[in-house]
């Protein structure tokens, strides 16, 4: 997608706020700058994206009742749907990914994970199987069922892996590529009321990293893939005390891991922030060694450029997307310019 000094990004945004939909902007590698190209509101809050490979179709949730999910062609510079929108038999899909010849999306309202099938021409088929969540937190306003934030593949490729904020764990499944069933395998418990939303993996696969929403930590993690198997060892701040200005509650919302495993980043909105952590040698120990602002207001995505180099900011209530220069030296971003994009929630890079 384009030559050695330009790329692409993919943003999502909420409609229902006044969100463009799915946004395509041209990235300039040298400066981490985002030109907006088009945008399609052929879905509702199409507030994640995930690229397929060859970054020609990009794949969206909608995040409504009920919930869908869609495949867009993104060969040129506007999105265009790319087969029908899919039902997921759920409510608010938050997150989606790819993992065996199937899309898979983690369903925050109906607690549940979705898995449909990728067709030759990269379009969705019918659903092929909905595995629901069981449990609650003691948070009553935000635990009292489950709610399926964020699903993904570990880096080995044998499991799909699923947070639920409802019920403060971390599911373990065994997707069958030929039939697209999603069978549960394992469960591991964190601590109550933390609300895990996203997770990490190391570059060695050998840790994952949890980040919560209910209280402003980040939960380390082994993995074992042979075994399938999530062991938590310890949470670490990703914010200061107190925690925010004035009172404000933290919640924080993303977490990326440095190509090479040396720092680590969270988003935070509420304390509007970007947290640095950085972790030792094998990456079992992590810690909090800066913020700086968000460049906006309610950072709900980062990501990460391949290099390392370039760290992108979703900024919801702000609306609009930041930049940052990343030090390679302490890993601390350094604001380079923003783009305005309406009710902003997401980034993803091709």
């Amino acid at each position: 997608m384009g030559g050695s000094s330009t790329g692409r990004a993919f943003m999502g945004s909420f409609t229902s706020a006044g969100g463009l939909g799915v946004t395509i902007a041209e990235v300039d590698r040298s400066t981490g700058a985002l030109t907006v190209l088009g945008s399609s509101d052929a879905v509702p809050d199409p507030s994640f994206l995930a690229l397929g490979p060859g970054g020609t179709v990009l794949y969206a949730v909608g995040e409504s009742a009920p919930g869908s999910a869609a495949a867009f062609d993104v060969s040129g510079d506007v999105p265009a749907l790319l087969g029908p929108v899919r039902p997921v038999d759920a409510d608010g899909p938050t997150h989606l990914a790819l993992a065996a010849n199937h899309l898979v999306t983690a369903n925050y309202g109906s607690g549940s994970v979705t898995v449909l099938p990728v067709l030759a021409d990269g379009s969705l088929g019918e659903d092929a199987s909905v595995l629901r969540h069981e449990g609650s937190g003691p948070d009553g306003e935000r635990q009292e069922g489950p709610h399926a934030h964020q699903v993904l593949p570990d880096p080995s490729g044998r499991w799909v892996v699923s947070v639920d904020l409802g019920t403060d764990s971390v599911r373990v499944g065994a997707l069958d590529p030929a039939t697209g069933a999603l069978e549960p395998h394992g469960e591991s418990a964190l601590r109550p009321g933390t609300g895990p939303r996203h997770l990490a993996f190391h570059p060695s696969g050998r840790y994952a990293y949890v980040l919560n929403e209910l209280v402003p930590t980040l939960t380390v993690c082994r993995w074992d893939a042979e075994a399938g198997l999530l062991e938590p060892l310890g949470e670490t701040p990703v914010l200061p005390e107190p925690t925010s200005a004035g009172g404000a509650r933290a919640y924080p919302s993303e977490v990326v891991v440095a190509p090479d495993g040396r720092f680590l980043w969270t988003a935070n909105r509420g304390h509007d922030s970007i947290s640095v952590l950085t972790l030792d040698e094998t990456g079992e120990k992590a810690g909090l060694v800066a913020t700086v602002g968000c460049g906006g207001r309610w950072p709900r995505d980062l990501t990460l450029d391949p290099r390392g180099q370039w760290l992108y900011a979703a900024n919801e209530h702000s609306g609009n997307v930041s930049w940052f220069a990343v030090d390679a030296e302490t890993g601390v971003p350094q604001h380079a310019g923003s783009v305005e994009v309406p009710a902003a929630s997401c980034v993803v890079l091709g």
